[in-house]
């Protein structure tokens, strides 16, 4: 009687042991272990990370940091550290999450335009992928590709590009090397030869055009009259082109040049299209597809002027011939002083 009892406490402890670790393994494996009320959480796993820099970054989302270890740890996940951009969702328990972050690398839609210079892409670039602007900008001038620093702009066509986030400078330099490339269509080489302009050429007075103006229906206009004056050996005369070489000016920072005077005109660089013949030597501006394209398929007319109109912002009235440009141009400049824009 007395040996029955003992081994019924023994059985009775022992399932009691057995459910406390069955227990213990459910909330290991199966309980929720997400701390947050968002749907989805974005979790960024840096190249070289180790297993301390997750768990810091994992922390303050998970409700029992511990227990996500002693799981991690024997599903040998400590030592296999995958960086990348991972999801993890409202609910999931430690196994899920362990699954989500070791092969579930989600991509970003990286998006850039508008960049003034190289500099000012790689920052663009920076705040959306891990590299950093340094890496970016020293590895966009380490080989040219044909390019030079004048014109290297033009291989960053400003667009949405879906890639991984932890995408290296070096990588991110290919892809956009491959997509300039398959940019550069059949079709499109065909046109710049008709013009005839090289393709970076192109991209130069695309970088005119597109700051000229940002009326898309007019953008083939504008480009043909630039090309009109090209094939003419005419001075281009483009005003962006003056602003570009006054913004370089110290005196000009943070300050917007809404009138080009005489004495912008008068500054010497090659950039200046006022004082030397043909395109400049660089962009000035990361042009748009739309840019580009509009100068491949500018509008053929008689136009060499064009001015801007101040009863329709935005838009500008074209002319043929200097006298119909000296009255369009007096129209403008008189409702400039009329707001009192003096510069």
């Amino acid at each position: 009687m007395y040996i029955k009892k003992i081994v019924f406490a023994i059985s009775m402890i022992g399932l009691i042991v057995m459910g406390g670790f069955s227990y213990y393994i459910y909330n290991i494996m199966f309980a929720s272990n997400t701390a947050f009320n968002q749907e989805i959480k974005y979790i960024y796993i840096r190249t070289g990370s180790d297993y301390n820099d997750l768990i810091q970054e994992l922390r303050k989302h998970l409700k029992d940091p511990s227990s996500f270890s002693v799981l991690a740890k024997r599903k040998n996940y400590t030592n296999n550290i995958r960086p990348g951009k991972f999801i993890i969702k409202k609910g999931m328990n430690n196994n899920e999450i362990i699954n989500s972050i070791r092969s579930n690398n989600v991509t970003v839609d990286l998006i850039f335009n508008n960049a003034k210079n190289i500099h000012d892409l790689a920052s663009i670039v920076s705040k959306q992928i891990e590299a950093d602007s340094i890496s970016l900008a020293n590895t966009f001038f380490e080989k040219n590709n044909g390019f030079n620093d004048k014109t290297l702009l033009s291989m960053y066509l400003p667009n949405s590009y879906n890639l991984y986030w932890n995408t290296s400078s070096e990588d991110f330099k290919k892809r956009m090397l491959k997509e300039y490339e398959n940019f550069w269509s059949i079709d499109r080489l065909n046109k710049a030869k008709e013009i005839p302009l090289t393709p970076t050429e192109v991209m130069i007075l695309a970088s005119i055009v597109n700051e000229e103006s940002k009326e898309i229906s007019e953008l083939s206009t504008i480009a043909g009259v630039y090309i009109n004056r090209l094939k003419n050996n005419w001075l281009l005369q483009a005003d962006p082109t003056v602003k570009f070489v006054a913004y370089k000016d110290p005196k000009y920072k943070n300050t917007v040049i809404r009138r080009v005077l005489n004495k912008h005109l008068r500054i010497d660089s090659e950039y200046n299209t006022y004082i030397y013949k043909g395109l400049p030597p660089g962009l000035i501006s990361m042009p748009s597809i739309t840019s580009i394209d509009a100068v491949l398929n500018y509008e053929s007319h008689e136009y060499f002027y064009f001015a801007a109109d101040p009863e329709n912002p935005g838009f500008h009235n074209f002319a043929k011939n200097l006298r119909e440009h000296r009255s369009n141009a007096r129209k403008y400049q008189k409702a400039l002083s009329k707001k009192g824009i003096k510069k």
